[in-house]
């Protein structure tokens, strides 16, 4: 399983790094616009995002819309020795700066346990998707701790490309289902239950 998972990773990360820079930017405002016209973001009251890295999808048009509107935007800040993330409030683009990993992250010391979320939609990137909320990550498993703590009515949201949704997504013990899946030309949502590993038919596959 785990070397299935890295040649996956191998081939999904070359098709991203070869996306060109005016792709990434209309693709990544249809998926923004997508999620914030979703019931999901209207019904959030605080709204998790990522600093986007290496040609995933950007979340800049969420950020605004949130901040705008008053909702609670927390940006996750790596904490490595304890191999988890942290939830850190951010008002303005300025507070993210390098950090983990070469990720932008919060510089604030606001920060709220994502057990105590109520209302929430959190946003998470990925290099490969199913419909039924597999998600791909990059290895570590931090997002997947990040979910195990969460309320189990909190909305988790995939942002992708569509030819990041694929056939077959391998699945290991202590991998989290995604609720919703959103690309530029499909929203998806996860069936309530899936009973056990499962893969899901896509929108075409991989076509770098």
């Amino acid at each position: 399983m785990a070397v299935e998972k890295k040649e996956l990773r191998d081939v999904l990360r070359a098709c991203r790094d070869g996306l060109r820079s005016p792709y990434v930017a209309a693709a990544s405002a249809s998926i923004q616009r997508r999620l914030l016209d979703s019931a999901a973001y209207r019904a959030a009251q605080t709204v998790v995002l990522y600093a986007a890295k290496d040609n995933e999808v950007q979340t800049a048009l969420i950020f605004a819309d949130a901040a705008a509107s008053g909702r609670c935007v927390l940006f996750p800040r790596v904490m490595r020795a304890a191999r988890a993330l942290a939830l850190v409030r951010v008002c303005h683009q300025a507070e993210l700066a390098p950090g983990a990993f070469g990720l932008h992250e919060p510089t604030g010391a606001e920060t709220v346990p994502v057990a105590a979320l109520r209302h929430a939609l959190i946003c998470l990137p990925g290099l490969g998707f199913s419909r039924d909320g597999l998600r791909l990550g990059r290895g570590g498993g931090y997002y997947d701790r990040l979910l195990t703590e969460a309320d189990p009515a909190i909305q988790s949201a995939g942002l992708a490309y569509a030819f990041q949704v694929l056939d077959r997504i391998p699945q290991s013990l202590g991998d989290q289902r995604l609720k919703l899946l959103f690309t530029e030309s499909a929203t998806y949502e996860a069936p309530a239950h899936v009973p056990g590993p499962r893969v899901q038919t896509d929108q075409g596959g991989l076509q770098c």
